[in-house]
């Protein structure tokens, strides 16, 4: 896979960018608007003309301050949300040598008040008032921090928001408990292979560059060691504030209903204040791996079973050669799946499974270029034989030379992307796009990460130049050198070994010969070539309709008429009685998914450069499948996909290791986060049928190739298939491709219709009033509890779902600011809804280094707390939450594949209520406060008739037991609201037996009467 690897990611976080060169030669329009009148002199230059996709109807402006700020706005007359970032260019590699973290922590802090909002919830609470949120990000080089807001409210979301970059307070007492939530944050990530990696690549390069700094940083580096040393840490953060926070730095980005010359008044007030102070960029000239960092092996312990290979090479810093992206034509010859590939060469001798090739950011001054694999068990044993095809692959393309169709091809992807991009939410957009100002000039933001223009096949050698053994990094990851390690990283613990690689090894992939079997890829037959968009049908209905209805389908069908693109979305559930009837048969559903994933990759890959993928999977009913990009060639990937899924033979090879792999997969769950487990342990308990992770374990063994062989024509013998198609399709089109999907299973696995009696649907368990029950755990690997708890209210219906939600709305910001902010429980704190199999409830999800019997009666003071803010709650306020909750619900999906997958949620829960936002926001607005304090009376206290209480505790591997309720007398604490006193509750020994106890909830009647949903 073609990966480039961004640097605004803490982690390394993978950014898919397929494709995503893009050239604007022709389908691209200049945006021009009005010049500003310039009284003022804030703003130093403006720019008008900005090169935007032309399907782009937003207006922008950029501007440059005379502070040197620079700022894109946007102005969008149709949107639901306005929103802002701002980024510094500044993160975790200028913090101080001995202060780990402080831009981190620096990050945290601007949110807990400022001169003019002194309120440490201020900014969130105004936000979440106005069906806002927020959130930021520290990278290396990087702080971003981004919000949005209902549209009338841009001006005072942006006061409080321009604050934190002009008078940030840095509160004593706040900075004590946010300290917390740093060290949380830390703990959350320290037994997570990522992480791991990431810092341990940092470790074992120059310990005097800053790359090698700790970024997250933890209690030790914020608070027990400066105290110790005699360092303030508050003068440090408004030192580090006043010395980075600089307008030179700063990249802004607002985007609004409003004008732009009105957006452009507004940020002139607020940020042409924001003090210059002339920083210079940081550059790092110097690369983090030198002479003596190269040629190095390092094997490493993952905490997971995983088993891969990372081949890293230093390479200068690319982009600004963003033009002709040299790294981006090598990572997609490099990283291509296809026919002739490398990763088909390592897959075909049964040493990996996926490949990821392409340029990773590093900092300004220096990149890296990465070829990682994962290995099966044979390719762990042959790592050095895996390295030589590498460099097999690399002298292929050292002696063919740059080809300019290669590169031709690369840019006719990115210009059909750039020509055709799904608008974005407005939240991620700002967020990026204030990132990009510090690469890009203004005119060419929105289009530099696709403007491939200049062929260089100079660039192209250069860079191929960097890739040879003398320069290469390897590390291998596998839990088969447990034991065999000497060396402890020193902020995650992680083992690992260091050695030199044998020269007998760099001498053999210095010789890399030519090897046969290696190809250019084909020319790409997915890249689309018609974009025409079928006009409107007569009376075309605004949501979908069931224009097929027979035993053994049902066609629903909704033409796109909101985003004139050239792309659908097609989706299919098949129903099959046999895919969950036990463990083994649900494993062998997973594996015959998987398997036929793996044979189709090398086909599918093609069309996923080109914009059109695919996704299948198992579900507890069948099969689902999902085909979603440009229509044009669509009905040619979705007819080979189903001709495999009814012709499927199953290679005894890739069966052993695909098996393999899914028993580590299994293995690893114990291995996710305390909260996860909570999540998946409540849903075991509720859900009237689920295997367990254990159960499928067990089953796995018994899954041979024989029987997966027989299991295939029974899973397809007897089917149901329900589908969606929605986009630029016709009534005729969606109805011949269907026939397709039915005739191609008719022909070749004689697949027959389901009786309408073995459609079922699985329900959920119902709490008895009154009943609170309690489910014990330990997480193994984590040192952390993870807790949630859930309080059923009943089944979905339009009231039952409006008070829900509404009471979750009015609680959502307290909780986060009490559980969080001031009692600092961990860094997850969500409080929110859940809803399965058309039953629903009030959740709360923590984890913590507490005890779960302490966060369990914190969540219950909470709780009873609320009591007094619902009661004495202003009309004014109740009804800014019922506004905030409305304009949630009716914000318009941006692009197809988010329309679509509301209306598929519809269809696959089975109720059918396509437009839901309208009908429920209108009974929203019914609503009044005594409606939601009956509601909290009757379900939610302590004392509640209809309480209907469930908790999952999760402990950390340190502890033995824990209480499942208790008293705590340190709650006499002045801060801390008190605790009512809670019942004994139940304590579920036996899965099974708890479930078999209880009844079962009817499931939810469908919204629609059929036969008036037939046209």
């Amino acid at each position: 896979m073609f990966k480039c690897i961004n640097r605004t990611a803490y982690i390394t976080r993978y950014l898919k960018s397929k494709g995503s060169g893009v050239c604007v030669t022709q389908g691209f329009r200049l945006v021009s608007s009005v010049p500003l009148r310039m009284t003022e002199p804030a703003v130093r230059r403006l720019v008008t003309e900005i090169v935007r996709s032309p399907e782009d109807k937003r207006d922008y402006r950029g501007l440059e301050f005379s502070n040197g700020l620079k700022a894109m706005l946007i102005s969008d007359p149709t949107t639901d949300k306005s929103s802002a970032a701002l980024d510094v260019h500044i993160g975790s590699l200028s913090d101080p040598e001995n202060i780990s973290g402080l831009a981190h922590f620096c990050e945290h802090m601007l949110f807990l008040g400022t001169e003019k909002y002194p309120k440490e919830n201020e900014y969130s609470q105004f936000l979440s008032e106005h069906a806002g949120s927020s959130n930021a990000f520290t990278s290396g080089e990087h702080t971003n921090y981004y919000f949005d807001v209902s549209h009338e409210h841009l001006q005072g979301a942006l006061d409080r928001f321009a604050q934190f970059f002009l008078c940030p307070l840095f509160d004593e007492s706040c900075k004590d408990r946010e300290v917390n939530a740093v060290d949380s944050e830390h703990e959350k990530n320290l037994m997570n292979d990522s992480w791991r990696l990431f810092q341990l690549e940092k470790a074992t390069g120059n310990p005097n560059h800053p790359f090698s700094k700790f970024g997250t940083g933890n209690k030790l580096t914020l608070e027990t060691r400066p105290c110790k040393e005699g360092i303030d840490i508050r003068q440090e953060l408004l030192k580090f504030h006043s010395t980075y926070y600089s307008a030179n730095l700063m990249g802004l980005c607002v985007l609004g209903r409003e004008s732009l010359d009105e957006l452009a008044s507004m940020v002139e007030k607020l940020f042409g204040e924001v003090e210059n102070k002339n920083v210079p960029v940081p550059e790092f000239p110097e690369h983090p791996f030198q002479e003596e960092h190269l040629k190095q092996l390092y094997k490493v312990v993952p905490i997971k079973d995983i088993r891969n290979l990372y081949v890293t090479f230093p390479i200068p810093d690319l982009q600004k050669y963003y033009k002709s992206n040299p790294g981006h034509y090598l990572g997609h010859l490099i990283g291509h799946e296809g026919p002739g590939s490398l990763l088909s060469e390592l897959k075909s001798k049964g040493w990996v499974n996926t490949l990821v090739g392409g340029q990773k950011e590093g900092a300004k001054g220096f990149m890296f270029f990465i070829i990682n694999v994962d290995l099966t068990e044979e390719g762990l044993l042959h790592v050095d034989d895996i390295i030589f095809h590498m460099f097999q692959y690399i002298q292929k393309l050292r002696t063919e030379g740059p080809q300019e169709w290669v590169f031709e091809e690369c840019k006719d992807l990115s210009r059909v992307a750039f020509r055709f991009k799904d608008k974005e939410r407005p939240r991620g957009y700002t967020s990026k796009v204030a990132g990009l100002l510090h690469y890009y000039p203004l005119e060419e933001v929105l289009a530099a990460e696709y403007l491939l223009e200049d062929f260089r096949p100079d660039l192209i050698e250069m860079v191929l130049d960097k890739l040879r053994p003398e320069n290469v990094r390897v590390a291998v990851v596998s839990k088969s050198f447990e034991g065999q390690t000497d060396q402890t990283e020193e902020w995650y613990g992680t083992q690992y070994k260091q050695e030199a690689i044998s020269e007998e090894s760099m001498t053999k992939w210095a010789n890399a010969d030519f090897n046969g079997k290696f190809k250019l890829p084909m020319r790409n037959e997915f890249i689309p070539t018609n974009f025409e968009i079928y006009s409107l049908e007569k009376d075309s209905p605004p949501v979908p309709t069931l224009i097929k209805d027979t035993a053994m389908s049902k066609v629903w069908f909704k033409q796109d008429d909101k985003f004139f693109l050239p792309k659908a979305c097609l989706n299919f559930e098949f129903f099959s009685p046999f895919a969950y009837v036990d463990p083994l048969h649900c494993n062998m559903a997973y594996l015959y998914l998987e398997l036929l994933k793996d044979s189709l990759n090398e086909y599918a890959y093609a069309a996923e450069l080109a914009g059109l993928s695919y996704d299948l999977q198992n579900t507890v009913y069948g099969m689902y499948l999902s085909v979603k990009g440009y229509n044009d060639k669509q009905h040619i990937l979705l007819k080979k996909i189903i001709e495999k899924m009814a012709t499927f033979e199953i290679d005894e090879k890739r069966f052993d290791i695909i098996k393999e792999a899914y028993m580590r997969s299994l293995n690893n769950f114990r291995a996710e986060q305390p909260h996860q487990h909570a999540i998946y342990y409540l849903r075991l308990l509720m859900t009237e049928v689920a295997w367990t992770k254990d159960e499928l374990k067990e089953a796995l063994d018994d899954v041979t190739l024989p029987r997966l062989r027989a299991f295939i024509p029974q899973l397809l013998s007897r089917l149901h298939i329900e589908s969606l198609l929605h986009g630029n399709i016709t009534k005729e089109s969606a109805l011949s491709m269907m026939q397709m999907v039915e005739d191609t299973l008719i022909e070749h696995a004689q697949s027959k219709p389901l009786l309408p009696s073995q459609l079922i649907r699985y329900r959920e368990v119902q709490v008895p009033d009154g009943g609170w029950y309690v489910y014990q755990q330990r997480n193994e690997v984590h040192n952390n509890c993870g807790i949630e708890i859930y309080y059923q209210t009943d089944m979905q219906a339009t009231n039952e779902n409006m008070l829900l939600e509404l009471f979750c709305q009015i609680v959502s910001e307290p909780c986060f600011n009490t559980l969080r902010t001031k009692e600092q429980l961990g860094y997850i704190v969500f409080s929110g809804l859940r809803r399965a199999n058309g039953v629903q409830g009030l959740r709360f999800i923590i984890q913590s280094e507490k005890a779960p019997h302490y966060l369990e009666s914190r969540v219950e003071a909470f709780l009873y707390a609320m009591k007094t803010t619902l009661e004495e709650m202003s009309d004014e306020a109740f009804q800014k939450h019922i506004q905030a909750l409305a304009i949630r619900r009716l914000d318009k999906p941006k692009k197809l594949s988010a329309e679509c997958a509301k209306y598929w949620g519809e269809i696959i829960s089975q109720q059918y209520n396509f437009d839901r936002d309208n009908i429920e926001v209108a009974h929203l607005k019914t609503l009044t406060k005594e409606n939601i304090i009956n509601f909290y009376r009757e379900r939610l206290t302590v004392e509640a008739p209809k309480r209907h209480k469930v908790s999952v505790h999760v402990l950390s591997r340190e502890m033995d037991s824990c209480p499942i309720v208790g008293e705590f007398p340190a709650q006499n604490d002045v801060n801390l609201a008190p605790a009512p006193s809670l019942p004994q509750p139940i304590l579920i020994q036996d899965m099974t037996e708890f479930k078999r106890s209880l009844p079962l909830f009817p499931l939810v009647k469908p919204h629609i009467n059929f036969m008036a949903a037939k046209l």
